[in-house]
């Protein structure tokens, strides 16, 4: 580096620790950008370059949101309020959560493969680690056996994931 030049260091991850430990180590050394996902960084960047402010929520900006709201049975999940709501209410989900519920509620339902979800969900390319992925499909399960007759998350085991109605 010549003087003047101040290295950026880009972390991306889910995982607030090694966010911490990343920054604790390399804080010093200059300007330190922490982002959740490549979508969120792709969103920061671009939208610096226009002189935009970012989205609110680039996870779920990507891929089907930019249609109405997905119905499924009495699921209803609208992209653009980012509202999803069962039988009229309202359901506590992580945008992670969300946007992966709203890429399996895609019609037509199918099975999404780990690659087709992650690459969907996370905007970055699927390098085989699942951990991410199960850990969110996890927390949604979770919620949606809370509803009755509510819609499930089928695995197929080595393949992937899809939606099925109550």
């Amino acid at each position: 580096m010549t003087g003047g030049e101040v290295p950026l260091v880009v972390c991306v991850s889910t995982d607030p620790a090694v966010r911490e430990r990343l920054v604790s180590r390399v804080d010093d050394l200059g300007a330190v950008l922490v982002v959740n996902n490549l979508t969120e960084l792709r969103t920061m960047l671009l939208s610096a370059a226009d002189g935009l402010p970012a989205a609110a929520d680039p996870s779920a900006a990507a891929g089907p949101s930019r249609a109405g709201p997905t119905r499924l049975g009495d699921l209803l999940i609208d992209p653009v309020s980012t509202e999803v709501t069962w039988r009229g209410e309202a359901l506590a989900l992580t945008p992670l959560e969300r946007a992966t519920l709203l890429r399996l509620a895609s019609p037509p339902l199918r099975l999404w493969t780990y690659r087709q979800l992650f690459e969907a969900v996370w905007g970055g390319a699927y390098l085989g680690d699942r951990a991410a992925l199960h850990a969110t499909v996890k927390r949604l399960r979770r919620k949606l056996a809370a509803l009755p007759n509510g819609p499930r998350v089928r695995t197929v085991r080595g393949a992937g994931y899809h939606l099925v109605s109550g």
